[in-house]
């Protein structure tokens, strides 16, 4: 997906995060979970977001979210992995999408950000801009296209799509 360069967000200036659905629990992810969460993130998503979440769950404290319903994962949101200060990558399985799911992981994550000290967060090569801006008052950081992306390696096997 092309993107028009990152955001930037104020994590001083947050509003409180939505509550999930009703059954739907957001948590960190815990150690003896990982290799679950990484095999889903991978199946559901890709290679390489299961890489950066890898890095988030390898921090103390854990800088990955995950979003679980009937004890299973559905959701996932990172902080810390592929830069210092960068939100994502973050994703909700096809079923579970359109219930503010995904929106309840990115205040967890952001607020997470912020108990860690941060003062702001960059999104790097977000897919919907518009919902980041409207959402979270986001900046578009000038010339940030494709920012610490730029020459990524891709595994051409993996035909799914992610949004770096």
């Amino acid at each position: 997906m092309a993107s028009e360069g990152d955001l930037l967000v104020r994590l001083y200036d947050l509003p409180p995060a939505p509550q999930p659905p009703l059954g739907v629990m957001i948590r960190r992810s815990m150690p003896p979970e990982h290799r679950i969460v990484l095999d889903w993130i991978e199946e559901n998503f890709s290679k390489g977001w299961a890489a950066e979440a890898q890095v988030a769950m390898s921090a103390h404290p854990v800088t990955c979210w995950i979003a679980t319903e009937n004890n299973a994962i559905i959701g996932f949101a990172c902080a810390d992995a592929t830069a210092r200060g960068f939100f994502g990558p973050t994703g909700v399985s096809a079923t579970a999408r359109g219930r503010g799911i995904g929106e309840a992981l990115l205040f967890a994550t952001l607020h997470g950000m912020r108990e860690l000290g941060y003062g702001y967060a960059v999104i790097g090569s977000p897919g919907p801009i518009g919902f980041y801006k409207r959402r979270l008052d986001a900046w578009l950081i000038p010339n940030s296209d494709p920012g610490i992306y730029r020459g990524l390696l891709r595994d051409l096997t993996d035909t799914r799509k992610d949004e770096h």
